[in-house]
C-alpha cells in the first residue's frame, strides 16, 4: 500500500482525538438534509467542526479503505484558523494538524 495511505490515517486519528479533546466531537450525527449541503465545508448547515467529523473524516476513511486516489489539494487549515478566531477555543493543535494534513495530500 502507498505509505501515503498510513501516514493520512494516522493523521486522521489525531484529528479525531483532537476534536474529542476540545470536546467538539458529537454522539449523534445532524439530520441527513445538513449533510447533504451542495456549500463547500457545507458552511450553511454545519459548523467546521461537524464538517470534520461526519464529512471530512469518513469519506477520507472510505477512500484510503479503498485505496482509491486522495484529494491533492484541501486547504482545511486556513478555513479553520478563521472559524476558529477571537472564539473560545484554543484550536492550535487542531489547525497544526488540519495544516500537516494539507500539506501531506499536497505532497502525494
Amino acid at each position: 500500500m502507498n505509505p501515503i495511505y498510513d501516514d493520512v490515517a494516522l493523521l486522521l486519528l489525531k484529528l479525531e482525538a483532537e476534536l474529542r479533546r476540545l470536546q467538539l466531537w458529537q454522539e449523534e450525527a445532524p439530520p441527513a438534509e445538513a449533510l447533504a449541503s451542495k456549500e463547500p465545508f457545507c458552511v450553511d448547515t454545519l459548523s467546521l467542526p461537524q464538517w470534520l467529523q461526519f464529512v471530512f473524516l469518513p469519506r477520507m476513511v472510505e477512500l484510503i479503505e479503498g485505496a482509491r486516489p486522495l484529494p491533492t489539494e484541501c486547504g482545511i487549515a486556513p478555513i479553520a484558523e478563521e472559524y476558529f478566531r477571537g472564539g473560545d477555543y484554543t484550536a492550535g493543535e487542531l489547525i497544526q494538524l488540519l495544516e500537516e494534513i494539507d500539506t501531506r495530500l499536497q505532497r502525494g
